[in-house]
C-alpha cells in the first residue's frame, strides 16, 4: 500500500512538471499563421471595395502574436500507519489519500497596429519603383499579368485603365506579349546594379539568339520601343518618356492607383449607382476586365458558400469564388505587391510585458 501511493504521487509530480510549449507549437503556428492570411486578404479586398463607394481604406497590421499558456498543479497527500484498538496490539491498521487538481489556462495576447500618418499615405501613393517590376519578371511572374497591373506606360504606350475607361494602346498589349514569349524562351534578361556610391539601378539585357524568331522579337520589341537596335543593354529609369532612344522610361503605378484600377471592376449594384453611393465603372461581371488580369468580384445579399475570399460592407458580401482560378491568381499578386511597395511604414511597435508565473 504505501509504495502504491509513492508511485501515485511521483507520477502526478512528473506530469506537473512536463512543458506544455513544444506541443502546442504545430497546431498554434498553423492556425495563426492561416488565420491572419485569411484576415489580410478580407482587409485588402474590403479596401478595394470601400474605394468604389469612395470610402477611405483603413489598414490594421497584426504587429504581434504572443501565445501564453499556464499550467497549474496541486497536489496533497496523508498517510496513517498505527495500533487504532487497544485490544489488538498486533494488528496495525494503514490509512492514506491523496488529491491532485490541474488548472490550464491558454491566453493568447495578439496586438494590433493601425498603419497611419503621413509616411504610410506617401507610401502608398509613391509609385512602385522599376526595378520591382524587373524583379517579378525575373522570378518567373508572367509579363502579361504584372506589366498590365504594375505600368501606366512605357516609353509613352499608354496602358489600359479600367477607372478612366482608356484602352491600352495596341503596341503596348503587342509588347507585353513579346516580352512574355522572351520571358519563356530565356532571350531578357536583367540586372540590377548597386553601386558603392550612386542609387540602384536596372538594366534589361537582350540576350544573344540564334534563333531568327527570337532575334526578330528582339528587333521588334526595340522598334516599338523606339529603342536604336544595336543595343543590348538598356537602362530603366522612373517617369515619363524622354524621348531618348537609348533607355526605356517605365510610368508605374502606386499601390493607391492599382487599389483604385481594381475598384472600378468591382460588381456593385445598379442602384447603389444610380443613386450615388457607388463611383461609376463596369457594373456588369462580364466587363470585369478590358484586356488585362481579370479580377472578378462578385456581390450577394447572403454569405457566399464557396468564396475564396469574401468580405461584407454595407450589409451586402462582396467576395471572390473559389473556382475563379484567374482572379485569384491577380488577386494573390496584388497582395504579393503590398509587400513590395513596403506600405508597412510605421512607429515604434507597443511593447508587450507577459507576466511569468513559476
Amino acid at each position: 500500500m504505501r509504495q502504491r501511493l509513492v508511485a501515485v504521487v511521483l507520477n502526478l509530480l512528473l506530469a506537473a512538471c512536463s512543458s506544455i510549449g513544444p506541443a502546442s507549437v504545430p497546431h498554434d503556428r498553423i492556425d495563426n499563421g492561416s488565420s491572419i492570411g485569411n484576415s489580410w486578404k478580407e482587409q485588402t479586398l474590403l479596401n478595394i471595395v470601400k474605394l468604389r463607394y469612395a470610402d477611405m481604406p483603413i489598414f490594421l497590421e497584426v504587429a504581434q502574436v504572443i501565445a501564453g499558456y499556464q499550467l497549474q498543479s496541486a497536489l496533497s497527500g496523508s498517510f496513517t500507519l498505527g495500533n487504532f484498538t487497544a485490544s489488538l496490539i498486533d494488528r496495525l491498521t494503514a490509512t492514506g489519500g491523496a488529491t491532485a487538481a490541474s488548472t490550464y489556462t491558454d491566453r493568447p495576447t495578439v496586438v494590433y497596429q493601425p498603419l497611419t500618418g503621413v509616411d504610410f499615405l506617401k507610401r502608398l501613393m509613391t509609385p512602385i519603383p522599376p526595378s520591382s517590376v524587373l524583379f517579378m519578371l525575373q522570378s518567373g511572374y508572367a509579363a502579361d499579368r504584372i506589366m498590365p497591373i504594375m505600368l501606366d506606360s512605357i516609353n509613352g504606350i499608354n496602358n489600359e485603365s479600367s477607372r478612366l475607361r482608356r484602352p491600352a494602346d495596341q503596341k503596348f498589349t503587342r509588347l507585353v506579349r513579346l516580352i512574355r514569349e522572351g520571358q519563356l524562351a530565356g532571350a531578357i534578361q536583367i540586372r540590377i546594379e548597386r553601386p558603392k556610391d550612386g542609387t540602384e539601378s536596372s538594366v534589361l539585357i537582350f540576350g544573344p539568339s540564334k534563333d531568327p524568331q527570337l532575334a526578330a522579337k528582339g528587333t521588334e520589341i526595340k522598334s516599338i520601343l523606339g529603342i536604336k537596335q544595336d543595343l543590348r543593354e538598356l537602362q530603366i529609369n522612373y517617369g515619363g518618356y524622354s524621348g531618348r532612344n537609348d533607355e526605356i522610361d517605365m510610368l508605374t503605378r502606386s499601390m493607391l492607383q492599382i487599389m483604385l484600377e481594381f475598384a472600378a471592376v468591382v460588381q456593385v449594384p445598379e442602384v447603389d449607382v444610380a443613386q450615388g453611393k457607388a463611383t461609376p465603372g463596369l457594373v456588369e461581371a462580364s466587363d470585369a476586365a478590358l484586356n488585362g488580369p481579370p479580377l472578378r468580384v462578385l456581390v450577394t445579399d447572403t454569405a457566399p458558400q464557396d468564396a475564396y475570399v469574401a468580405t461584407q460592407y454595407n450589409r451586402r458580401w462582396y467576395w471572390i469564388a473559389d473556382t475563379d482560378i484567374q482572379s485569384k491568381y491577380t488577386f494573390a499578386i496584388i497582395m504579393l505587391l503590398f509587400s513590395i511597395a513596403d506600405t508597412g511604414v510605421r512607429g515604434s511597435a507597443p511593447v508587450v510585458t507577459i507576466p511569468a508565473n513559476q
